[in-house]
């Protein structure tokens, strides 16, 4: 799945000269956090749609050139790295630049969440696993390991929680029981924090992607 599919130009960027008028007038016809500004097809940075509510509308965007946000990705950039740029700067918006630092357009999280449940992560059968350990006990070589000597497969894995120095990995197993596989991470002195094999803690993680999506396009 290529995530440049989902670049996006709906939306002509700022330009240094337009006013801030112009800014709060765009802003209050659509759901974004920011705006790129961009000049000559350069990156100048991010306008943030609450800044623009205290400036002189009056005045042009390059008189506030010292508020703009300076985040971006890449047309290579992955689509949990971007997720995280978007975490990150607590935004629904993120420019994207070429490896020349050309601007090509942007982002919305709502598509890269639409991504998200087209993975095999939500979209393959299979279970759920939550396993614990120690943070420098763990290995994900060794989990992967662990599922397909019990011929599992891992359809993927992420760090679900980290406290101190306990790391929670949250694990979708498709092609075989759980119970073998549990047994194991068992030996091999995992804590087992849930396992199942009805995907309720799945349809309960796109559930919520989902009611996410809904809720940034109101």
């Amino acid at each position: 799945m290529n995530i440049n599919t989902y670049i996006s130009n709906d939306i002509a960027p700022i330009r240094p000269d337009d006013s801030i008028e112009h800014a709060q007038l765009l802003f209050k016809q659509l759901t974004y956090t920011h705006l790129p500004v961009v000049s000559d097809d350069q990156l100048m940075g991010n306008l943030f749609e609450n800044d623009t509510q205290g400036f002189q509308a009056s005045k042009k965007v390059s008189d506030y050139q010292y508020s703009l946000e300076a985040f971006h990705v890449t047309d290579t950039t992955n689509w949990l790295d971007v997720l995280e740029a978007l975490a990150q700067n607590q935004a629904n918006i993120v420019p994207v630049l070429d490896e020349k630092g050309q601007y090509q357009g942007y982002y919305e999280l709502t598509d890269i969440l639409s991504f998200f449940n087209d993975t095999p992560f939500l979209n393959e059968p299979g279970g759920i696993l939550v396993i614990e350990k120690g943070i420098r006990d763990y290995s994900f070589s060794e989990i992967s390991q662990i599922v397909e000597s019990n011929n599992g497969k891992v359809l993927g894995a992420f760090i679900s929680e980290s406290r101190e120095d306990i790391i929670q990995i949250t694990l979708k197993i498709a092609n075989s029981g759980l119970n073998d596989i549990m047994q194991t991470f068992r030996r091999y002195s995992y804590n087992i924090i849930s396992g199942n094999e009805d995907d309720i803690y799945l349809n309960d993680l796109k559930q919520r992607s989902d009611y996410l999506k809904k809720y940034l396009n109101i």
